[in-house]
């Protein structure tokens, strides 16, 4: 018998990732902040609940790195000017207001303060996806998923990779590789004369 395939993640193009990214528009507090959300994960390619999680001290805007800790285990991720810009506009004219006198420590809530929870930004996701014109099933991963296929993409080392997604084990990343392999292979068949 042949053993099942193991469905690969869904991921974004780059042109997908543009358009998902620039659909936030305005300076109303909502769109200032999915703007910054979005920006964040995926300029980082955290998971939803490390998103969600991220305390204000986390982040080094002057430096432009994310500091994450999950138990015994941390790491620090690099994040693009773009995302620094934006996760800085964020915070100075928009997260006070929404927060309030809250002593609330979270870098995202939800727009009463509190807590946002892991459907709340789902949700987000798939509103601006929707605003976007993408037809692709996107999920929370999505997003985490693109950020290391495009990495691995641009050339950027497995072991690289691994360490910014906080994988244990490097058999948890080589799935990018095998999305790379597939993606070539697809664009190999339709594209070569001879396929």
């Amino acid at each position: 018998l042949k053993k099942a395939e193991k469905k690969l993640p869904g991921v974004l193009d780059s042109s997908e990732i543009v358009l998902l990214l620039s659909q936030p528009k305005g300076d109303d507090f909502k769109s200032v902040r999915d703007k910054a959300m979005l920006e964040l994960i995926y300029a980082t390619g955290i998971k939803v609940s490390e998103l969600l999680a991220v305390k204000v001290s986390d982040v080094n805007l002057t430096v432009g790195i994310l500091h994450l800790k999950s138990g015994e285990k941390e790491r620090i991720v690099p994040i693009y000017p773009a995302a620094v810009k934006t996760v800085a506009d964020y915070i100075q004219n928009v997260r006070r207001a929404i927060v309030g006198e809250n002593e609330n420590t979270y870098l995202f809530t939800n727009l009463s303060g509190q807590p946002m929870s892991r459907q709340g930004f789902w949700k987000i996701i798939k509103y601006y996806a929707n605003k976007a014109g993408i037809k692709k099933e996107i999920t929370p991963q999505t997003l985490r998923h693109s950020f290391a296929a495009h990495l691995l993409e641009n050339g950027a080392k497995l072991k690289d990779i691994k360490e910014m997604l906080g994988h244990s084990d490097i058999s948890s990343t080589q799935m990018y590789t095998h999305m790379i392999n597939h993606k070539l292979k697809t664009v190999y068949d339709k594209c070569h004369p001879k396929a």
